[in-house]
């Protein structure tokens, strides 16, 4: 019988620097649906890549002195080691850069001008470059991009655009009655209520100001605009064609089952992404999945803030399955997930190593100590035999609902359930005082069979989300994954196999005064690399050559009561900007306990405002509150003056809770 397709996307990683743990979840994720999906006899397609146009592309490579080919090329081919690391089974790396995603990019863009949905005019309003994304003032959030909170400029250009208000109703009552279409619905209620019920705008789909993109084929001083070039790849990648001759991938796997991406570029993948296709007269993906964020102790990811982990420090210390648990295991299907080295540490050791790897071990060392390896099935039937039955041969059909719901923390939960199970027949059965009674030996080799089938099925269910550690563990127990469809029978497992002789360990046990040096290690490498890349070392290290004694200016005494007035306390910058059309002052939001005051501060030579972001400071609270350059100052950070003027602020010697006083 022929397979069933099913086509899975991830979004493609934007080529701007290497990813952290944060992007990689995604697809690891991705790749454990696509794994299962194939257990389940589907035929799959699964696509990932890389966007490689746009202006902070061009403005990254005209910084570092390269053409931006040269950059991307370098960066894809780092985001391609890193999935290629967490063993993941995409079919087509495609890259926006690849020769026939071009062309085909060049034909729609031309057939939607000629069919009338695309005009040129001009564009006048706010662009943000991080997001390469127009915005009108009112779309504005405090002046700031409303996407990532950045500074917004002026642009206004010849520019090409689309018809979106054209298509609006159609898509939404597409989603009215499609209720499975975006996942969760918490992000259909944004998209339907943030935009496409107060009415949609045309949107500028192409750009003159750079030149790093798709040049317009009948206007070429125009550039694709990047989210049109970057949201085709879906179609693209299977051979799409505009005029029709679409490629056998195409008729095969189109509509996509499932575009898994994070949650802050739904509004393109659920509104631009569907209209483009019903303008382009083509069916719609049938999911769009917004997943949540995989956060660092509960904040975003930052080079600026020290707190980035990357996938490959993470397997070098946990190895690869390891990380894929975490990550696949540790995140909600609608809430943001934390990770934590130490919360590496804990799961590796509670759930990976003892749960899983004892269990393992155990079994298979008994085997081999009281029946020199072999394991046989003798018929032999307690209660207690029956109880582990049912749980082990209903896990299937609880992973599969779990995974059909795209639930993958919950499959996986169900199935350490079934490895939790076994470890309790062990208690209950207690192996080692049946080996002291002859008598009991038939029922010895029973318990043994039970444990290594229901090993057998946990492992081949576990195959989706820690491949190598389940074809470790068959092999070790002399026989191969089982088929999903098989998983709900208990004792297919030939009696009379032999297991290893010397179990592997599949995950040894981690004590974190080993591991936390390392991981400092790690992070002082990644702050060396960014003061490197922003020029900070330098600054630093010419303040430390100044040895120089300083003479201490005596001022008039005062009474301890004087200084008692002074109330100063730690405060963590949660966010600071530079001051418009000042050349000293940066303004930062500084959090003291459960307050959060604006404090301006005269450092600007001295930090950039992303360094601010996240620092531990000494805050001087109850000076009087002064306008400053039109802002309001609620009180004064703590800084030294060295003898040449440069100034450095006063930081805790330790981590201390923001609010803690200062005396």
């Amino acid at each position: 019988m022929e397979k069933k397709p099913y086509y899975i996307t991830t979004a493609i990683a934007y080529t701007s620097g290497k990813p952290h743990i944060g992007n990689t979840y995604e697809i690891v994720l991705a790749d454990a649906i696509a794994r299962f999906k194939r257990a389940q006899g589907f035929d799959v397609r699964f696509q990932t890549g890389t966007d490689e146009h746009g202006q902070k592309i061009e403005e990254k490579a005209n910084a570092a002195g390269v053409r931006p080919k040269e950059l991307v090329d370098r960066l894809a081919g780092q985001i391609k080691d890193i999935w290629d690391l967490m063993n993941t089974s995409y079919d087509r790396f495609i890259r926006t850069t690849d020769t026939d995603h071009e062309k085909l990019i060049q034909k729609s863009f031309k057939k939607l001008y000629e069919q009338g949905d695309i005009y040129k005019g001009e564009y006048k309003g706010m662009y943000c470059t991080p997001c390469e994304s127009f915005w009108t003032t009112s779309q504005l959030v405090d002046g700031k991009c409303p996407d990532c909170g950045r500074e917004v400029k002026p642009a206004s250009e010849e520019a090409y655009f689309f018809k979106m208000s054209k298509y609006a109703p159609r898509l939404i009552e597409h989603i009215n009655t499609h209720p499975e279409f975006i996942q969760p619905v918490a992000r259909k209620n944004e998209m339907m209520n943030n935009f496409l019920l107060p009415g949609l705008q045309d949107l500028c789909v192409s750009r003159t100001s750079f030149t790093w993109g798709i040049p317009v084929e009948f206007d070429p001083k125009h550039v694709v605009y990047v989210w049109f070039d970057a949201l085709m790849n879906y179609i693209t990648g299977l051979g799409y064609d505009a005029d029709g001759d679409h490629g056998e991938l195409y008729k095969k796997y189109w509509p996509a089952d499932l575009h898994l991406i994070g949650k802050d570029i739904i509004r393109f993948h659920t509104i631009y992404w569907p209209i483009f296709l019903m303008a382009l007269g083509q069916p719609l993906p049938k999911q769009v999945f917004g997943h949540p964020w995989l956060l660092q102790g509960g904040e975003k990811m930052s080079k600026s803030r020290g707190n980035v982990i990357y996938a490959d420090d993470l397997v070098r210390l946990f190895g690869v399955d390891a990380v894929r648990y975490f990550v696949l295991h540790e995140m909600p299907f609608d809430n943001d997930g934390v990770i934590t080295w130490e919360l590496m540490i804990e799961r590796t050791n509670s759930d990976l190593a003892n749960t899983l790897g004892n269990l393992v071990n155990r079994t298979i060392s008994m085997t081999n100590k009281y029946f020199g390896g072999i394991v046989t099935r003798t018929g032999t039937k307690e209660d207690v035999d029956d109880d582990l039955k049912d749980v082990v041969t209903k896990t299937a059909s609880k992973v599969v609902e779990k995974m059909d719901e795209l639930r993958v923390a919950d499959a996986i939960s169900e199935i350490f359930t079934l490895f939790k199970r076994c470890n309790k027949y062990i208690d209950e059965t207690m192996p080692w005082a049946l080996a002291k009674d002859e008598s009991k030996a038939d029922r010895l080799k029973e318990v043994l069979y039970n444990l290594t089938e229901s090993i057998v099925i946990g492992a081949s269910l576990l195959e989706s989300f820690l491949p190598q550690t389940a074809e470790k563990i068959v092999k070790m127990l002399g026989c191969g994954i089982r088929d999903l469809s098989d998983l709900d029978k208990f004792g297919l497992y030939k009696s009379g196999s032999k297991v290893c002789e010397t179990p592997e360990i599949l995950f040894a046990r981690l004590d974190a005064k080993d591991i936390m040096p390392k991981v400092e290690e790690i992070q002082a490498a990644q702050k060396a690399e960014y003061e490197r890349e922003n020029g900070i070392t330098a600054r630093e290290n010419k303040a430390e050559e100044k040895t120089e004694e300083v003479h201490v200016e005596a001022k008039d005494e005062i009474a301890y009561d004087d200084f008692a007035k002074c109330q100063f306390a730690i405060g963590e910058i949660l966010k600071c900007e530079e001051v418009p059309k000042s050349k000293k002052l940066l303004c930062s939001q500084v959090k003291i306990g459960d307050q959060t005051r604006q404090i301006l501060s005269g450092i600007k030579a001295y930090y950039k405002p992303e360094e601010m972001v996240g620092k531990k400071v000494m805050v001087l609270l109850n000076l009087a509150p002064r306008s400053i350059a039109g802002l309001m100052s609620e009180g004064m950070l703590l800084c030294a003056e060295g003898p040449d003027g440069t100034l450095a602020l006063m930081t805790p010697e330790k981590d201390v809770a923001s609010g803690s006083e200062i005396c």
